[in-house]
């Protein structure tokens, strides 16, 4: 089986697009949330999501701040290696809503040690999550996202998704499994 497109760069563009509409009609202005981008493939969707709400919205009040979870994954002594990146975080995330933002959603682990991560900063009202891709059935944990791009079901294919950011031709890929 080849890899295949899953979501081209104009399709990004309209889901990104999507979110900021989405996000501003829940939230209004966005006076009361920090939009997160989880370390380190969530940062580049947070970042141009950002980008657009400042385009979109120039008057929101989205704080915004990057999330390292990397000590809080259950994986870190299993002999994979992560290298961790810092956390940005200027603000207590204390009573905001949070909408922390990943990539893709796939068994949920990932997220679950962003929660973690995140309480760190203080203890949010309410913690939204945003995904590009949504890899349902894959759940090993109850986690669920509240704004997805696009939702795929690759478990019985055995296939794996891989975003590719680039300044203009992201894209997301349906890969076969490797091996």
């Amino acid at each position: 089986m080849e890899a295949r497109i899953l979501i081209n760069h104009r399709q990004t563009e309209l889901i990104i697009r999507r979110f900021v509409l989405q996000l501003t009609e829940q939230h209004g202005n966005l006076e009361n949330c920090a939009i997160i981008g989880l370390q380190p493939r969530g940062v580049e969707l947070s970042r141009i999501l950002i980008q657009k709400l400042n385009e979109l919205k120039p008057d929101h009040k989205a704080r915004y701040g990057e999330l390292d979870n990397t000590f809080f994954r259950d994986d870190i002594r299993r002999g994979e290696i992560h290298m961790p990146r810092p956390s940005k975080i200027d603000f207590s995330t204390e009573n905001l809503n949070i909408i922390l933002v990943d990539d893709v959603l796939f068994t949920g682990r990932s997220i679950r040690a962003g929660i973690d991560a995140l309480i760190n900063f203080g203890r949010p009202a309410r913690v939204e999550l945003m995904v590009l891709v949504d890899r349902r059935y894959n759940r090993e944990l109850p986690i669920s996202a509240d704004y997805s791009g696009v939702v795929v079901d690759s478990r019985s294919t055995g296939e794996h998704v891989k975003v590719e950011w680039n300044s203009n031709q992201n894209q997301t890929w349906l890969l076969p499994n490797k091996g």
